[in-house]
């Protein structure tokens, strides 16, 4: 398969165990107020501790936080109780912030979700590309900040090359995701809302289908 896959918007215990075992690489735990899926560290903490190790490493699958405009007090508390293993930060953080937070979490890996509103809107991702790990671009919405079903422009992202690694995001699903990358070279990509039943309630069905569309791909 070859690529990254991170489901995003985790909220039950055997769902979490249930998408890792499916195939996934990463998990997103959605660490907003506001959000209809978010979850409290300790919630996380207990999804975290069920996952599976890897079959053969014992590894667990990624484990990354979602926060929008945080700060890094608050990030880094969230880390230590939840046990995660990555930052996705989905706010308005400027590269400075990045910065800030690497020092502080070192071992951390450290992603930045830019929502593309324009075609312009890609070019902020090199402001970041040396202050993080990971890119990850997502499809703009007014009013929320992702897992909204919206899909990007994606003929708008064929000469999107950054130097970092990248994840694709907004409105993909199992229909859709071939389409999505016969077109694109993304490092990985990120599903929420295209695999669910609703807010937080995974389509375990769904996420099944994702996988063997991927395999397909080889």
């Amino acid at each position: 398969m070859g690529i990254r896959v991170k489901i995003c918007g985790i909220t039950k215990q055997e769902q979490g165990s249930a998408i890792a075992l499916l195939g996934a690489t990463a998990l997103g735990f959605i660490c907003v107020h506001r959000s209809p899926r978010y979850v409290l560290p300790q919630q996380i903490r207990a999804v975290v501790a069920q996952l599976p190790g890897h079959t053969t490493t014992g590894q667990l699958v990624d484990r990354i936080g979602v926060f929008a405009d945080a700060d890094i007090a608050e990030i880094s508390e969230t880390v230590a109780i939840a046990q995660l293993n990555g930052v996705q930060l989905h706010g308005s953080e400027p590269p400075q912030f990045c910065r800030q937070l690497r020092r502080a979490l070192p071992q951390i890996e450290i992603i930045k979700a830019l929502r593309i509103k324009t075609p312009e809107a890609i070019n902020q991702a090199k402001r970041y590309e040396a202050v993080v790990d990971t890119l990850l671009l997502d499809a703009y919405h007014p009013h929320a900040l992702g897992g909204t079903g919206k899909t990007l422009d994606w003929s708008s992202l064929r000469k999107f090359n950054p130097d970092c690694g990248w994840l694709l995001a907004g409105g993909l699903t199992p229909d859709n995701v071939l389409t999505a990358l016969a077109e694109l070279q993304p490092s990985g990509i990120d599903l929420s809302s295209g695999v669910e039943q609703a807010p937080g309630d995974k389509d375990l069905v769904r996420v099944r289908q994702l996988f063997e569309q991927l395999q397909q791909r080889g």
